[in-house]
């Protein structure tokens, strides 16, 4: 692999490209807020999202994101994730900028995430903390 890693990945939002069982995979076995989700899960959200993968040059899937959105007014951008063996390469921050320069000719009022630890990756393509905070709310889904 060259020093130049920019050329080496491809970035595509076709559906039909991403391979939802290595999503599958990554999401339900290493990713701390999905661990377990079903394969049928994943693939429903996929089908009712927008999709972005990163490709190798030879096309095998390395990362993925989605974007659940009406098109018109809001965007959560959610199941980010690089595969381990490509992490450190700046794919997080490549993924993240096609997300915002697809996601910004649609005028959304507003785009959210929820991130542990990747705040300063975000913070790269113009996300900032969100203000007012204390006026978000959640569905709580105990059933309580």
């Amino acid at each position: 692999m060259s020093a130049d890693h920019s050329t080496d990945y491809e970035i595509d939002s076709d559906l039909a490209r991403m391979d939802l069982d290595r999503v599958h995979r990554w999401l339900s076995t290493d990713a701390f807020w999905a661990l377990g989700r079903t394969r049928a899960t994943v693939e429903t959200a996929a089908r009712n999202s927008l999709n972005f993968g990163v490709f190798t040059s030879e096309g095998t899937q390395v990362a993925y994101a989605r974007v659940a959105t009406d098109h018109a007014t809001f965007g959560w951008l959610c199941d980010v994730y690089v595969d381990r063996d490509h992490r450190g390469r700046g794919l997080g921050t490549r993924l993240s900028e096609a997300v915002v320069a697809t996601l910004r000719p649609m005028g959304l009022k507003r785009v959210l995430l929820s991130t542990l630890d990747a705040h300063k990756v975000y913070a790269r393509v113009g996300f900032v903390p969100m203000p007012d905070p204390e006026k978000l709310m959640i569905l709580d889904q105990s059933g309580s």
